[in-house]
């Protein structure tokens, strides 16, 4: 199962990303989370113990002047453009509690369309993991879904939309769903988190008409303090970790096995 999850920054996509994680590793399911955010703070979310010292892949230049064949990762140098990174998920991820972990960075530059080594190395690893993991792949993406391209999109089993009830995050949705078609994803799920009652839930149901909902996270103080005391929401977020748990079951059942 290939998932990537999308969403305006501050709706809780990281945390709920995480607990998505330990849901399916808590099934006995082999995990590879990777934090495809610039904001990379999946590996706090996740628990992992030192994650500040975890090194994206993007900042690895000996990695990618090796990979590419470039020569100090400099713009405007010959490269190679399909470099060789079927190694790279194992020996770029670590482990913790059942979950294995890689942050992919980012390409700091000015303007767009950057073609680069590093952003090569970047998008030729996400392609490899997203057309040929065995694992449950869980994509923490940042809105603007930078790291998905047209042929990677076409591995991902589901786009998961995060959403907190407001007009922001509401329009963020949309806006993700026109990217999303550009790249030829259909399959769009939406998760409403940070729910106080039934008004906020059908108010996301109303403003997204139109769009599939996996499921609501009510909002949870224990997922605050988790954040405050820098621990992992899901081993304290009793009642969120049982609604993540739920639409984790609800993914296996739309997902089927491959014979």
């Amino acid at each position: 199962m290939k998932l990537a999850v999308s969403g305006k920054g501050g709706v809780g996509k990281t945390t709920f990303s995480a607990m998505l994680a330990r849901a399916f590793a808590e099934k006995g399911l082999e995990v590879l989370a990777v934090d495809a955010d610039p904001d990379a703070n999946l590996g706090q979310a996740l628990g992992f113990p030192d994650y500040q010292t975890i090194t994206p892949v993007s900042e690895m230049k000996e990695l990618i002047d090796e990979r590419t064949e470039s020569k100090n990762n400099n713009f405007g140098t010959y490269f190679k453009l399909n470099p060789n990174v079927s190694d790279l998920p194992e020996k770029l991820s670590v482990a913790h509690d059942g979950v294995r972990l890689m942050v992919m960075g980012t390409v700091k530059k000015g303007g767009g369309g950057c073609i680069c080594p590093a952003s090569t190395m970047l998008k030729v690893l996400m392609t490899h993991m997203v057309l040929t993991s065995q694992q449950v792949l869980i994509l923490d993406m940042e809105a603007g879904l930078e790291h998905l391209g047209r042929g990677t999109s076409r591995g991902v089993d589901f786009l998961i939309v995060v959403v907190e009830p407001g007009r922001r995050s509401v329009d963020t949705a949309h806006t993700i769903k026109k990217l999303a078609a550009d790249l030829g994803v259909q399959k769009i799920l939406i998760v409403g988190n940070k729910i106080r009652g039934p008004q906020d839930e059908q108010y996301l149901r109303d403003a997204l008409a139109g769009f599939e909902f996996l499921g609501f996270i009510s909002h949870d103080q224990a997922i605050i303090e988790a954040d405050m005391a820098n621990k992992c929401p899901a081993l304290f977020a009793k009642t969120a970790k049982e609604q993540v748990g739920r639409m984790a079951d609800e993914l296996l059942t739309r997902v089927a096995p491959k014979k």
